[in-house]
């Protein structure tokens, strides 16, 4: 049965039984057949088969991750019990900040409790991280909270809080965060990303029409836009921006303060040694930033 749980999973995370036969070595007929034997063993249909996508009923939708975790129980049978003796590779996707924020503080105390655990670090924007982790490609992604409930399947663990601040350039005058917003042009953190959600959250509740100037994504373009008199911003306190001279003014929020929630997301059935043992070494940096 557990070769059928299998194929019933890259089913549903490829789409169609032609693609999931491509993946794991089998014909499309193949797969029919397991899916024939798995739902007679079960007495339920789980797939809506019309047309040629792969589609999961009600049953199916329910099936679908106590197949996962009955497949990641085996999988611990054979499985060390700590980091310590853990050999293989995680695959981790983070968002440029936390590539220079949190985690070269975090990889040398992983390196010392897993010396045997190879790493690959994967670079992304938050929602294209979280569809890698959802579409299991990625083993643990660290990005901004979703503005979002999750799939049930997933699993978000809080490491982080990041204030937002006005930036301004140098020889723009004025402290009262709000009158700048109103009256300077603004250089507008992406409004599709997750942490721009935010800043246009904030703008919508302060009843604020901006002037804009420019849209982008990267913290670091955003400050070097500013610096160069292009505009003021709202960004997070996050980024290598803070660890060299910059030619702008930073404004905090007081009253008016919100942040930007960094988080990590897994897939609950992969849950093993290796990824506690990072998750563990994260919140202990993040716990150490706040001090």
């Amino acid at each position: 049965m557990l070769r059928e749980l299998k194929t019933l999973v890259m089913i549903a995370r490829h789409g169609t039984f032609a693609a999931a036969g491509q993946h794991i070595g089998l014909t499309q007929s193949a797969v029919s057949a397991q899916m024939r034997v798995l739902e007679h063993g079960l007495g339920v249909r789980l797939f809506d088969r019309s047309g040629r996508a792969a589609v999961l009923n009600a049953a199916g939708r329910h099936a679908l991750p106590l197949a996962e975790q009955m497949l990641a129980l085996y999988a611990q049978m054979a499985l060390p019990t700590s980091a310590a003796e853990w050999q293989g590779e995680l695959k981790i996707g983070a968002i440029a900040t936390l590539q220079t924020g949190l985690l070269p503080e975090t990889l040398p105390r992983f390196r010392a409790a897993a010396p045997r655990v190879e790493l690959k670090l994967v670079p992304g924007v938050s929602l294209n991280l979280l569809s890698q982790v959802d579409a299991g490609e990625l083993d643990l992604a660290l990005l901004i909270k979703p503005p979002f409930e999750l799939p049930k399947e997933l699993l978000q663990i809080a490491l982080a809080r990041e204030p937002f601040v006005l930036i301004a350039p140098l020889d723009v005058e004025g402290d009262e965060p709000l009158r700048l917003l109103a009256e300077q042009p603004f250089v507008r953190y992406d409004r599709s990303s997750f942490g721009g959600r935010r800043v246009s959250q904030f703008l919508r509740e302060q009843r604020l029409a901006v002037r804009e100037a420019l849209e982008l994504d990267e913290l670091e373009a955003i400050v070097r836009m500013v610096e160069c008199g292009l505009g003021v911003s709202l960004i997070p306190r996050a980024g290598l921006w803070l660890q060299r001279p910059t030619h702008v003014r930073i404004i905090e929020l007081g009253e008016l303060t919100f942040c930007r929630e960094l988080v990590a997301v897994l897939r609950r059935a992969q849950r093993q040694p290796a990824l506690e043992c990072l998750l563990d070494c994260l919140r202990e940096t993040a716990r150490d930033a706040c001090r």
